[in-house]
């Protein structure tokens, strides 16, 4: 309780924040349930394969019906499934695991010894009853030298319970003391190297304010600091470019209901002029298509705002973005078969950007096509690669790199740091991994919740290694207090136990040996 205080107290050093602690998205809590669930299966079949173990140990027949016997294969079973299940489909949820413990590790540490402290009290129960149990059949033995070797045998079974018990709370008891000198979180730093706030880029916008890949969502995106813009590009069959993401018009438009039958059509084969009859916001403000669990509800105004959106081209948002002086980046979706810019589509995108007379330095360029083309027509542009090597990056004459964050850390980001390379990462919605990107000195993110981490001032989870010290130092003495306490209140509880039956035996003997003079 007081370590929790202390905790809550200490805020304003720490910026520890525990709404952010606990709702990390909803995939997360769908994941730590279906772990959760595993380990409470693996652990009820463990507790029954070791006590029956214990069981058998002691000579003590199990006689367990075919129905227990089903149900303990069952559950080893089922949780052999649910394991492969979250090994072999939540491959890339178990890296996100990975890096949230260099966020989290710290307080998972609390957490382990707050557990072991209330661990502690069936154990020293368990083992101080056992020590009571060995005094007093070593009394017993006193009385009767015939049945020593007999009894010694018992003995050595209870002391080798109490190993199996109190040795294994022991040792982990011991590694979790010493945890923290394995800890490395970045946000364990002294606050003059905490480097500037990553900068934002705009995923489709603020598609959690507005309708992905609309003017509402970009407009949306700037009015909260986006720095950039990131977007998706098609090439409608008549030459134009436009913003969509999807390989169809099914999720974002009404295609539905003008041409059901054109619903799975690319849409790169539509003309422009039937695109821009499209509406592509209606399916924002409809409950059922909430595209974001953590929405927060839409004002009515934004609501009548978003029914009335259609796709932009790609004149649009360069407009937006010369006038607001935003960076563009963008995938550019090469056109199908049979489309007439199947061979030229990079080509006609450049002529659309220079004809905005947008400046060329804030345009980063991410296709990899017909680089030759791009690098005489259009200069300024910032050319930006993916994940590859320092060595690449060189010979392409490329200083930025856009990284999926689950691909980037666990490699390692001091290379890129001292080859000064600009690095962003997508997709960043959640507080905690921009602050572990803050902390590792990124330095933009991709992200579609620019409405909350624009909010954010100082990263989360954010100590000092002085205040670090204190914090693991307070919660061991704290904690081995307790243990201790608890250890002792069990011993003598038990002492006393063993002293009230020594005495009632003694005065039993007394009273028989008593009545048998007299007899």
């Amino acid at each position: 309780m007081l370590l929790f205080l202390w905790l809550e107290t200490s805020n304003e050093y720490f910026n520890f924040d525990w709404v952010t602690f606990l709702g990390t998205g909803y995939w997360f809590f769908w994941s730590i349930f279906i772990l959760s669930l595993a380990g409470i299966l693996t652990a009820y079949s463990s507790l029954l394969l070791l006590l029956g173990f214990l069981l058998l140990w002691e000579g003590i027949e199990l006689y367990l019906h075919l129905c227990h016997k089903i149900l303990i294969l069952l559950v080893i079973l089922l949780c052999v499934i649910l394991l492969f299940i979250v090994c072999k489909f939540w491959k890339e949820r178990w890296q996100v695991a990975g890096l949230s413990l260099q966020i989290f590790s710290p307080y998972i540490h609390l957490f382990s010894v707050t557990v072991m402290i209330i661990l502690s009290w069936p154990v020293a129960f368990y083992v101080a009853r056992l020590e009571r149990e060995v005094r007093m059949r070593r009394y017993r033995m006193t009385h009767s030298e015939k049945k020593r070797l007999k009894k010694c045998n018992v003995i050595t079974r209870l002391r080798g319970l109490q190993v199996a018990v109190g040795l294994p709370f022991l040792l982990i008891l011991l590694c979790l003391y010493l945890m923290p000198l394995g800890i490395n979180s970045p946000c364990i730093q002294e606050k003059e190297n905490l480097g500037p706030k990553p900068t934002f880029f705009g995923h489709r916008g603020a598609p959690m304010l507005g309708p992905e890949n609309t003017m509402m969502s970009f407009e949306k995106a700037v009015e909260h600091g986006a720095h950039g813009l990131e977007t998706d590009i098609f090439l409608s069959y008549d030459h134009v470019p436009f913003l969509m993401h999807d390989f169809d018009l099914r999720r974002t438009t009404n295609i539905r209901e003008v041409q059901p039958e054109s619903a799975f059509k690319n849409p790169a084969f539509f003309s422009w002029d039937f695109l821009s009859t499209l509406n592509a916001g209606k399916w924002f403000v409809k409950p059922e298509l909430r595209p974001f669990y953590n929405m927060k509800p839409l004002s009515e105004a934004d609501k009548e705002r978003a029914r009335n959106q259609s796709i932009p081209t790609l004149a649009d948002l360069l407009t937006l973005a010369k006038k607001k002086r935003k960076f563009v980046i963008f995938d550019l979706r090469s056109p199908p078969p049979k489309h007439p810019l199947r061979h030229t589509f990079v080509r006609q995108v450049v002529r659309v950007i220079l004809a905005s007379k947008i400046e060329q330095h804030l345009i980063f360029w991410l296709p990899t096509h017909d680089m030759r083309y791009v690098r005489s027509v259009a200069p300024g542009f910032q050319h930006v690669d993916r994940f590859v090597s320092i060595e690449t990056l060189a010979k392409k004459n490329i200083s930025i790199i856009n990284v999926d964050y689950k691909r980037l850390f666990p490699n390692g980001l001091r290379d890129y740091k001292a080859a000064n390379i600009h690095i962003n990462i997508y997709t960043v919605n959640e507080p905690w991994l921009f602050s572990l990107a803050w902390c590792c000195r990124i330095n933009s993110v991709t992200t579609d919740n620019i409405g909350l981490l624009s909010q954010l001032n100082h990263p989360h989870f954010f100590m000092t290694p002085r205040s670090y010290m204190f914090m693991w130092l307070l919660a061991d003495i704290m904690s081995l207090l307790f243990i201790i306490t608890i250890f002792r209140f069990h011993w003598r509880r038990e002492t006393k136990k063993e002293k009230l039956l020594e005495t009632s035996r003694n005065s039993t003997d007394t009273h028989s040996g008593s009545e048998n003079e007299k007899d």
